[in-house]
């Protein structure tokens, strides 16, 4: 065989397997989807996933950014809305309207009108907290207050559910947030990178409280049989978050991405968000019995995308010209 022949069959076959290879970016608690999920994805598309974990959302972005000239990854999966903004604003991600989007039951769900990233779950933020250590009726913002170092909270730069956190107190308290936040520090035992590290703490007893999601009653019944901790929204109302997925800017694998983003929408994926992920499948696959303990909250609160957009960059400054 000549050796320019060799090396051509080489080249084409190095082509072949990175051209089925799609990278996927997640955050730590995404991790299920390796179990399992993934799998049928790659038998159903004869290609391999290669799924990289980077610690919460927020840090999955930061990545996103800092390889804005030279991406790595094709898919991202786990931004919600305010990070869905941001990743708009630094163009990173390319528009993609799947041919299963019908699938979603609920068009208020579609967080992103243009498609740029596709919901896969969504759920309320909450407070949960031990009932035999805080034994008072809990009613509103102004209640947690009252326990000092007792609330472990993520920090909004790294975390999304701590983001979506800060965006529920300024939904509720608008232009005295920052006031709200001066009476809540002393609460505060410590802020954590992400979900995984509050939760670790919490659940080793470090702190009465965290901030974390409406679903974690369910959690509670699966694991444990029973309501081993509670969950507040206060009076004022809930904030719902909303995660979805995305196509990078400048992917290697646009046809196996698209693909991948229908695939979110399938049963086959959203069958496993209920006990894995512990949000509410945006699709009306059946839901566990355990989630008849999940708190369905009756008032609702947002904030505009267009006054996140124009604030979000001022409003983390702000919150950490307070808290640090």
């Amino acid at each position: 065989m000549k050796k320019g022949t060799l090396v051509f069959i080489l080249v084409m076959i190095v082509s072949l397997v990175f051209s089925n290879e799609l990278v996927v970016y997640i955050y730590e608690s995404l991790s299920w989807i390796e179990e399992g999920t993934i799998q049928k994805f790659e038998e159903i598309n004869n290609c391999k996933v290669r799924v990289v974990k980077l610690g919460d959302s927020g840090n999955v972005l930061t990545r996103l950014i800092l390889e804005k000239k030279n991406p790595r990854a094709d898919v991202i999966i786990g931004l919600d809305q305010a990070l869905t903004l941001k990743a708009k604003e630094e163009n990173l991600l390319i528009p993609y309207k799947p041919n299963n989007i019908n699938k979603i039951k609920d068009p208020s769900l579609i967080m992103d009108q243009d498609y740029y990233v596709v919901p896969f779950d969504y759920g309320a933020i909450a407070i949960i907290y031990d009932p035999e250590k805080i034994q008072d009726e809990l009613i509103s913002f102004e209640d947690i207050t009252k326990y000092k170092n007792s609330l472990l909270i993520e920090d909004p730069r790294t975390s999304s559910p701590g983001q979506s956190f800060l965006l529920w107190t300024i939904a509720v308290y608008q232009n005295n947030w920052k006031n709200f936040w001066e009476k809540l520090m002393p609460a505060i035992l410590t802020i954590t990178p992400s979900w995984d590290d509050a939760f670790s703490l919490f659940e080793l007893g470090q702190a009465p409280m965290m901030v974390s999601y409406a679903t974690d009653n369910a959690y509670s019944q699966y694991y444990y049989g029973t309501s081993k901790y509670k969950v507040f929204i206060p009076i004022e109302g809930a904030f719902v978050q909303i995660e979805g997925a995305g196509i990078v800017n400048g992917t290697k694998n646009l046809e196996l991405s698209q693909k991948f983003i229908e695939f979110i929408l399938t049963e086959d994926f959203q069958k496993e968000v209920p006990l894995n992920q512990w949000m509410f499948p945006v699709t009306s696959v059946e839901l566990p019995e355990v989630y008849q303990y999940a708190i369905i909250p009756e008032k609702i609160l947002t904030i505009p995308a267009e006054e996140i957009s124009r604030n979000l960059d001022k409003w983390l400054e702000e919150w950490e010209d307070l808290i640090f």
